[in-house]
Parts: C-alpha cells; sequence; structure tokens
C-alpha cells in the first residue's frame, strides 16, 4: 500500500487548512467584540461585476434599521408589524423562518418609524431593546418573556428626540442600558433577572443613541460610551464614573461607539464635529486627550480600527478615508465611497452606502492607499439604507425595507 510521507501529509493539511473557510457568528451588534470586525476568513478578495451571489432572501422582516445577530445556527432580527408592535424573528441559515414573538411597541418617528436596536445573544437567552426604550429578555428554547424594563420609566430617562437605538450590552452578569436621566446616565441590570445592580451617578446627560462597550486597562474592565456631549469611562463593577471628556456635536447625536487599541481609544461624531484619540492611564482611572480630527465626523456608520488604523466615513465630508491612530494623520481619502456603514472581514472593508444609494463596496484595509476591489446595488426599494452590515459564516447579511439579504462571500 503506498504511504504518502509525513511530510507530505503536513504540506497537504497546511494547503487545506490555507483555504479553508472559517466562519464565525455575530452574537450582538457590529461583531462578535462589537468593534465592526467580523471573525471569517477565506472569504473573496474581489467581486464579480454583479457583486457576490445572493443565496437566498426572505420579506416580511417589518419595518426597522436593526442589524441581525447569528448565533448557533439562528438569526436574529427585529421589525415592526403594521400593527404597529416590535417581533423578534427567528431564521436558520437558509433563511426559513424558525419563529417570531412580540416585545411590544416600536416607534413611530416619521423620519425612520420601525426598530432601531440589534439584538443580542447570550448563551441561551437574547435580549432587545426597543425605540422607546422597553428592555426585554427573551428566553430562546421556548421564546417566552423572562423579564422586561422600561429603562426610561424606571430610571427617570430623558427622551431622545429620533428614539433609542443602543443595542444591549452584555459584560458577565451584567446588561447596560442608558437612559440617560439625571443621575442614572447609565445602568447596570442583573442579565439573569433584570433587577438594579447600580446606577452611574454625576454625569446628569441624556442617551445619544451610542452602543457601548467595555475595555480592559490594567484589569480593570472599564465601560466606555457615549452620552449626549461627553465620552465617558464607568467602572463595571461599581458604576463609578471614572472620566468625562467633552466633546458636542448638532442635535446630541453621538451614534459611534468609541474603538481602541492598547490604551488608546478613538471616538468621533458628526455635523463636522469631527472626533479624537483618548490615551488611557495603566488603571483605567483617567484619559489625557492625545489629538483630535475634523476629517471624520462619522454620524452613525460606525468605525473600523485595524493594524493601527481607522477608517470610516464622513457626514460633512462625504468620503471614505483613513486616520492613523498614533497621530490621527490623514492617510487617504476617496469620493468613489461616500458615506455609508464600515465593517471588516479578512483584510477587506465593507461600505454600505446610504441613506439612498444602497451601494455595497469591497475596499482593501490598506493605509497606503484607497483600492476597491467590487460594487453591487443591494436594493432599489425606498427607504434608508441604514441597516449595518454583518459578516457570518461565509455570508454577507444586509437587511433594507423590510428584506433580508443573505449574499455569499465565502471563497470557493
Amino acid at each position: 500500500m503506498n504511504r504518502i510521507p509525513y511530510l507530505g501529509v503536513m504540506a497537504l493539511v497546511a494547503l487545506v487548512m490555507s483555504s479553508a473557510v472559517w466562519g464565525a457568528d455575530s452574537p450582538q451588534f457590529r461583531g462578535p467584540n462589537r468593534d465592526g470586525i467580523f471573525k471569517d476568513t477565506g472569504l473573496l478578495k474581489t467581486w464579480p461585476a454583479e457583486g457576490p451571489a445572493l443565496e437566498w432572501k426572505v420579506d416580511g422582516v417589518g419595518q426597522g434599521y436593526a442589524s441581525v445577530a447569528v448565533a448557533d445556527g439562528t438569526i436574529y432580527v427585529t421589525g415592526m408589524q403594521e400593527d404597529k408592535q416590535g417581533y423578534l424573528f427567528a431564521y436558520d441559515l437558509t433563511g426559513k423562518q424558525k419563529w417570531k414573538v412580540v416585545y411590544g411597541p416600536e416607534t413611530l418617528d416619521a423620519q425612520a418609524p420601525g426598530s432601531r436596536a440589534t439584538p443580542t445573544v447570550d448563551g441561551d437567552r437574547v435580549y432587545i431593546m426597543s425605540g422607546v426604550g422597553v428592555l426585554t429578555c427573551f428566553a430562546i428554547a421556548d421564546q417566552k418573556q423572562v423579564w422586561q424594563v422600561d429603562v426610561f420609566k424606571q430610571f427617570n430617562g430623558q427622551a431622545v428626540d429620533w428614539a433609542v437605538s443602543e443595542s444591549p450590552l452584555v459584560d458577565g452578569d451584567l446588561i447596560f442600558a442608558t437612559p440617560g436621566g439625571a443621575e442614572a446616565s447609565v445602568v447596570a441590570l442583573n442579565k439573569m433577572t433584570g433587577k438594579t445592580v447600580w446606577t452611574s451617578k454625576g454625569l446628569g446627560e441624556r442617551s445619544a443613541y451610542c452602543s457601548p462597550v467595555v475595555f480592559s486597562f490594567g484589569g480593570r474592565r472599564v465601560l466606555v460610551t457615549m452620552t449626549a456631549k461627553s465620552v465617558v469611562g464607568i467602572d463595571i463593577k461599581t458604576g463609578q464614573v471614572l472620566w468625562t471628556h467633552k466633546h458636542e456635536t448638532e442635535y446630541d447625536i453621538h451614534a459611534v461607539s468609541p474603538v481602541c487599541k492598547d490604551n488608546v481609544i478613538y471616538y468621533t461624531g458628526g455635523y463636522g464635529s469631527g472626533g479624537g484619540a483618548l490615551e488611557v492611564s495603566p488603571d483605567g482611572s483617567s484619559v489625557t486627550p492625545k489629538w483630535s480630527d475634523k476629517n471624520l465626523d462619522c454620524q452613525h456608520h460606525g468605525v473600523v480600527l485595524v493594524d493601527g488604523y481607522i477608517y470610516g466615513t464622513g457626514h460633512k465630508n462625504s468620503k471614505l478615508m483613513c486616520l492613523e491612530l498614533a497621530s490621527g494623520k490623514l492617510m487617504w481619502t476617496s469620493d468613489e465611497v461616500t458615506q455609508g456603514d464600515v465593517v471588516y472581514g479578512d483584510g477587506m472593508l465593507y461600505v454600505y452606502e446610504g441613506p439612498k444609494k444602497g451601494i455595497m463596496s469591497l475596499v482593501k484595509a490598506a493605509n497606503a492607499k484607497f483600492e476597491r476591489a467590487g460594487s453591487f446595488q443591494v436594493s432599489q426599494a425606498k427607504d434608508k439604507h441604514w441597516a449595518h452590515p454583518v459578516i457570518a459564516n461565509g455570508r454577507l447579511y444586509v437587511r433594507h425595507a423590510g428584506t433580508l439579504y443573505a449574499y455569499k462571500v465565502a471563497a470557493k
């Protein structure tokens, strides 16, 4: 019997492994770590003229701008139906509906009615924040409501102009929300019961559409978010406000989650306000401004931080651009891709232009120059192209105008 030498076997395995597609779930807003970076590998580096193949689409997910969460073979998405109620839908990976459940009234905002926040999947539970500020926990197995808290009513929150857009954040035993009350700008609840664990004191700022993130500094876990007029850091164990940094923008819209590398946090806002970098002390207890920038004034479309460089699109400066995190230096801009959601997967940027264009572009994540590797039109339907795209298990998921699209972006 012929035998393949050991080194030959290892070479063959390496070849197979290098060409394999490694898929990963996306159980919350903007990926596993809420930073717009998706873990799939083996994805296409260029697209044909017509774009990647559409594997399937489903209609009827309702009005809204929430992205999908993908976990354990199930896709979760929310939308408002004709009865003005918000529904959580669950689909299998072929687009077949598994179940749906109502979670309560959704926002009727005239400019953009429907759901806002992406579901958060944690173990055997899924959490939803409605546009009217009600946080709900469901058991996945039987779709029964475990608990529900109206964070505005319970914490005397200050209503925001265009409905709540904060996707729930779970960390350890806690789930966080930003009602923006005078003495409870940010709150922590027990994720199993919905009972209050702590409320932040001393901020006195209302919510600003931002989905919070948690970073670690010297062993201390710090919740970082943007309120109406500030970037803030809060100790997640105690609720103590560790630091604030003033940043104001029109209409108090701070909808972009900060990103972080080592001890440097980057934040940004739209309407020409721009952003900047904060250097965090080793123990997370204080920050020092490092630099500021007016070029990248990202409104609500998200940025990604890859290998020390920030990629995002501007609002008034409606271009795709690249900044160096260390200095704030503008590396390049491109008029070819304008304002849109930016996410990252396997060396490439996926930019979903909106509100009216609906063009998805594939761009190399390179700091030297702009290089586009493909583009296609997602939908001609008349609705805002605002839902952030998601990459999971070799597919690109895009939600628009009541339809969920799944494109094959895994290489053969």
